[in-house]
């Protein structure tokens, strides 16, 4: 058994990049220069951004179900990011450095098991909700700030 990390699809993003910040602002995105690494998860690339790179800051709904789980929040996303993650049975760093908080969602969207991994421990702790096999997909959020890192599926 093992699973597959994706980054976010840069599409729904791409009407923001390389807007002023009068343009960001209209749509309720805040645009930020980088100034600490790390520091600045990109959903899309899954690395933290570099010192001096343009982050735009907006709201991202990531679980679209019709159930009380149905969830959005803010996120980051490098201006101009177009290679999205995408590996099987491997941890991206942005997460290691990082306590995640991995929800077990079922096929309805509800989430029916839970639990907080760090660093190593991470891919134990995919590994043993996968073993639930009423769990269709992980959602992993950053648990400090809850905002949410990606999606971990089935491979």
């Amino acid at each position: 058994m093992t699973y597959r990390i994706k980054g976010i699809a840069p599409d729904p993003f791409r009407k923001y990049f390389g807007l002023s910040e009068a343009e960001l602002a209209a749509q309720g995105v805040i645009r930020k220069t980088v100034d600490e690494y790390p520091g600045y998860p990109d959903r899309i690339t899954m690395q933290d951004m570099q010192i001096g790179d343009v982050a735009l800051l907006l709201n991202y709904e990531h679980l679209a179900v019709d159930t009380p789980y149905r969830s959005r929040h803010a996120i980051y996303v490098k201006d101009g990011a177009d290679q999205v993650y995408d590996a099987i049975g491997t941890v991206p760093d942005v997460m290691k450095r990082r306590i995640l908080a991995l929800r077990g969602i079922d096929q309805q969207g509800c989430i029916i098991e839970a639990d907080l991994a760090e660093g190593d421990g991470i891919e134990a702790s995919i590994l043993r909700l996968f073993e639930n096999p009423a769990i269709h997909y992980i959602h992993a959020h950053y648990a400090q700030r809850g905002c949410f890192s990606g999606v971990i599926e089935r491979a």
